[in-house]
């Protein structure tokens, strides 16, 4: 049984690290920023998005768990706002240990955040992947997400010209 629990500091202070460096490899990987600005650049984001920590008002942190207090499975950083006069939901980040994937533990875990998103009296939920990562693209469409838009990059070089 997949259980979402609020999460402390401790495991915060471990996500936020996690977390910064992660969205900084992904962004060189989707070809957004440079390897050598990548980790400022994330660590910059987060700081906007979190001036606050994890006691930022509109967001919440969960520690995703077997059991209450089971054993750690992942994390799931949610935030949510007003818009247009609609509550509006957004997944931040879903981080699921690899030793947990493929075990249906991410889709049980988006589930209970949408029990808790309903609660809360959010009616959209929106989220951003990354075009290169399939994986979270076919856990999201089988959690009823769909496409909204998509951006597109290239890289110019002068010696190609």
């Amino acid at each position: 049984m997949t259980t979402l629990v609020p999460m402390d500091r401790a495991a915060f202070e471990a996500f936020a690290s996690e977390a910064i460096e992660d969205h900084a490899e992904d962004s060189v990987l989707a070809g957004r920023w440079l390897p050598e600005e990548s980790r400022a650049r994330a660590r910059k984001e987060f700081e906007r998005l979190l001036p606050d920590g994890m006691q930022t008002p509109g967001h919440e942190f969960f520690t995703i768990r077997e059991t209450a207090d089971g054993e750690v499975l992942g994390q799931i950083w949610f935030g949510q706002s007003v818009t247009g006069g609609e509550r509006v939901g957004f997944l931040y980040n879903i981080r699921l240990d690899p030793r947990f994937r493929g075990q249906g533990h991410a889709a049980r875990a988006l589930q209970l955040l949408d029990r808790h998103a309903l609660a809360h009296e959010v009616t959209v939920m929106r989220l951003h992947v990354f075009a290169f990562n399939t994986r979270a693209q076919a856990l999201y469409r089988a959690a009823g997400y769909g496409f909204t838009g998509m951006n597109m990059l290239k890289r110019l070089h002068r010696d190609a010209a």
